[in-house]
């Protein structure tokens, strides 16, 4: 689901009615839980929390114009996505995130790489995912990136 937004509160606004509480809440989760240094802003058509280039000034590695990306929230045809880049880099918090969803939600972990599908909004695990966004500093993130992403290049 494409959605043409210049802002984040654009895009939160442009949403189906029925996709707007839960998009609203993962903001709030975000924002309420990610370590300074990221900031909000609109990422490849998505809410994205980046590292700003003022913060590290190489950008992502396939467009450097753009910030590095960190985090996006989406509303797709058939699902709320949660994005985040260091579960795709680090596998000890990917496995730590998989150990501990059934603790959060009753529903059956749908991933790929780095994205998390909620089909119900209602299964979306806020606490979980408060604690995961809380994990990783932008001097973190920037580490793993460079050592995971960038050298592959």
């Amino acid at each position: 689901m494409q959605i043409a937004a210049n802002s984040p509160d654009e895009y939160a606004e442009q949403i189906p009615d029925d996709r707007k509480p839960a998009i609203k809440k993962l903001r709030q989760t975000i924002i309420s839980n990610i370590p300074k240094g990221f900031e909000e802003t609109m990422s490849y058509g998505m809410i994205g929390y980046v590292v700003p280039h003022s913060v590290y000034p190489s950008g992502y590695h396939c467009d450097p114009k753009l910030p590095l990306p960190f985090i996006a929230i989406a509303s797709q045809k058939n699902f709320v996505a949660f994005y985040h880049m260091a579960i795709y880099a680090d596998k000890s918090l990917y496995d730590w995130f998989v150990a501990e969803y059934s603790n959060h939600s009753k529903s059956k972990l749908d991933m790929g790489k780095s994205c998390i599908r909620f089909k119900k909004q209602e299964d979306i695990p806020y606490e979980l995912i408060g604690l995961l966004v809380s994990k990783i500093t932008t001097d973190h993130w920037i580490k793993m990136y460079e050592e995971t992403f960038k050298r592959k290049k």
